[in-house]
């Protein structure tokens, strides 16, 4: 059973940074999506905006061309552009993607950690009233008073009390209370001269619940009135 802890301190780095992840991964899949919408059109556009073009006049722009080409390399066109943002914002996509899996893998790791901690601290008190039991049986140290052997289990018994306790752990004892489906179970019903109706008479088990949440239900037996 784990010590109570603070999650937001130590669980969870920060919420607003997870929130910064999931706003930059959705911000490039729209960049790319934008940017391949685009080339898309310009690719349309340069399409409708080819027309057969006459021969002769072909022929005599053909050198003009060549010495154009010949005198500065072409500029990259609007579809080539295009091409390299899309492919520039899927490589951007990919790596948040890659950033935020690592960081939800390093939150998950941090998160066992914290509670191997936990554990090993309640085990740590649990492994001392274990040493207090067997001093108690041990031979050397058994008592001839039954009554100082009584007192010893008791002292043993309040120090484990006491653990359960610090680490959250409540009893639920509810003789004489109004029955509770949501926190009791049950066995039977029986009458009572003194316990009203649908009011517990015995607790034959009790219950458990760590902080707000209920480990186990107390069993009970409960008044069916006069």
């Amino acid at each position: 059973m784990a010590e109570e802890k603070n999650p937001e301190q130590n669980v969870e780095p920060n919420d607003a940074e997870r929130a910064q992840f999931e706003q930059d991964v959705l911000k490039a899949a729209q960049d790319a999506m934008n940017l391949e919408a685009e080339a898309n059109k310009a690719d349309a556009s340069q399409d409708s905006a080819e027309k057969p073009a006459d021969v002769e006049g072909q022929n005599a722009e053909a050198p003009k061309a060549e010495e154009k080409t010949a005198e500065q390399p072409a500029a990259p066109s609007a579809e080539e552009i295009l091409k390299q943002q899309l492919a520039d914002a899927n490589d951007r996509n990919l790596r948040l993607m890659a950033e935020f899996d690592n960081f939800r893998r390093r939150n998950a790791k941090e998160q066992l950690e914290l509670i191997e901690t936990a554990n090993g601290k309640l085990l740590e008190k649990l492994s001392e009233v274990q040493d207090n039991f067997e001093r108690a049986f041990a031979s050397e140290n058994k008592a001839k008073d039954l009554e100082a052997f009584e007192k010893g289990m008791q002292m043993i018994y309040n120090q484990f009390a006491k653990v359960l306790t610090d680490a959250g752990l409540e009893q639920i004892d509810p003789t004489g209370k109004e029955f509770d489906p949501n926190l009791h179970e049950a066995l039977m019903q029986q009458p009572s001269e003194t316990i009203p109706e649908g009011h517990v008479v015995t607790v034959f088990q009790k219950g458990y619940k760590l902080k707000n949440k209920i480990l186990k239900t107390a069993k009970v037996i409960v008044s069916s009135g006069k």
